[in-house]
């Protein structure tokens, strides 16, 4: 190999772009595109990076299949950091399958785990457990190590997991410091502190407190009714019924658990769930009818019997009802938890991740706008959005599970 472009690969391996840069800023050959596409992705400018790395793979031609694949691989990782979840994901399965062919399991495992992140970011948890139970990570490198655990860190954090990934994320900084790259111990330390910030907000019997995620593993464990409002459903010990498309049915719900184990007069359900006010007849035999609908679609958990006044929730059993909601409700809340996690996003990326039209998101994003939770940039394909965490709070961890904002 060319000495000058495996010092500089060197240093990209490293973490040091600026001295890779020293080396290849002025090349124009195949390798030294590539590896100043690599580079300018590590610092940050991943439009000029995404270009190098397209030029260096057809400079590199159909012959050298191995180094077109590690562009392809590379162009894959960009498109991740950058929310472009329209990157074909066939063209990295395909990129993985020709490292792994031609022996470069290094490469191909870095691969592997680009695919696994992409289902992790969008919320495909079984199939990114199953792609990376095909992962054997003896041998890998110590960066590369970092991120199989950060990915077993993710799945278990997604899973309610705490002590899977606590271990996990112990191993991760073991390796980051043997690696010894500032950003990837960076992006350890910043998943710790998602297990030290309140993950949600438990409402029972009038009071209400915030949940680390290891208290929400523990609520879900117990045999309290819940009425989870970070994925929608009404949930138990051993069974949960999915109220995401049935935003009434939902209202109904938590509003009668929020005050459990007190009941709630028609006319405040009428107020809150239907957004009306007075008492009139075609009012009251609307709620009749959803509450016929709810009491039959959690009956294997709960009942809803009628009072003098109005409407009370009644578990099967002699326990507690509460409400698992997120620490600061918002309207788009489940927009927002994803925007939180600071990187800026295309609204086809937010489409994709929460499984609803473009259109929805887009006039969502339109409200949060005006009212200053969100901001823009770019232009037309190339317009993302980005919004402010809420400072202290964990917004992404409970987010499976979309309910529609009207």
């Amino acid at each position: 190999m060319d000495p000058i472009i495996a010092t500089a690969a060197k240093a990209l391996a490293q973490g040091k772009p600026l001295d890779a840069l020293n080396f290849v800023a002025l090349r124009g050959d195949a390798p030294g595109l590539a590896l100043r596409g690599i580079a300018m992705a590590q610092l940050g400018d991943l439009v000029r990076a995404k270009g190098l790395l397209k030029r260096a793979a057809r400079a590199f031609g159909p012959k050298r299949a191995v180094s077109r694949a590690r562009c392809r691989v590379a162009e894959a990782e960009i498109a991740l950091v950058s929310r472009d979840l329209s990157w074909p994901a066939e063209t990295l399965t395909s990129a993985w399958q020709t490292l792994e062919h031609h022996g470069d399991s290094i490469n191909a495992a870095h691969a592997r785990h680009l695919e696994i992140r992409r289902l992790l970011l969008i919320g495909r948890l079984d199939d990114a457990e199953h792609a990376l139970c095909s992962v054997n990570p003896a041998g890998f490198p110590p960066a590369l190590k970092t991120a199989h655990e950060l990915v077993i860190a993710g799945i278990a954090i997604r899973r309610l997991q705490t002590d899977t990934a606590r271990a996990a994320l112990a191993r991760a900084r073991s390796s980051a410091g043997q690696a010894g790259i500032p950003s990837l111990a960076a992006e350890v330390e910043s998943t710790q502190g998602l297990l030290t910030s309140p993950a949600a907000r438990l409402m029972s019997r009038g009071t209400q407190r915030l949940l680390l995620l290891e208290d929400v593993e523990a609520l879900v464990a117990s045999k309290t009714l819940i009425v989870d409002a970070c994925r929608y459903a009404v949930r138990n010990q051993s069974s949960t019924i999915s109220l995401t498309t049935r935003q009434v049915l939902f209202t109904l719900a938590r509003t009668l658990a929020e005050a459990w184990p007190h009941d709630v007069s028609r006319d405040t359900l009428i107020a809150q769930v239907f957004r009306l006010k007075g008492g009139e007849d075609s009012h009251r035999a609307r709620l009749r009818v959803e509450i016929g609908r709810l009491r039959k679609a959690i009956s294997p958990l709960a009942g809803i019997n009628a009072t003098s006044t109005g409407f009370i929730i009644e578990p099967h059993q002699n326990i507690d009802v509460a409400v698992l909601a997120r620490p600061v409700d918002e309207r788009h809340g489940a927009l927002l938890a994803l925007l939180a996690d600071g990187d800026s996003w295309p609204s086809s990326a937010l489409a994709v991740a929460l499984g609803v039209s473009q259109r929805t998101v887009q006039r969502a994003l339109d409200a949060l706008a005006e009212a200053g939770k969100v901001q823009s940039f770019g232009q037309g394909r190339a317009r993302c959005w980005m919004a402010t965490p809420v400072p202290g709070f964990t917004t992404t961890l409970l987010l499976p599970g979309l309910l529609p904002d009207g």
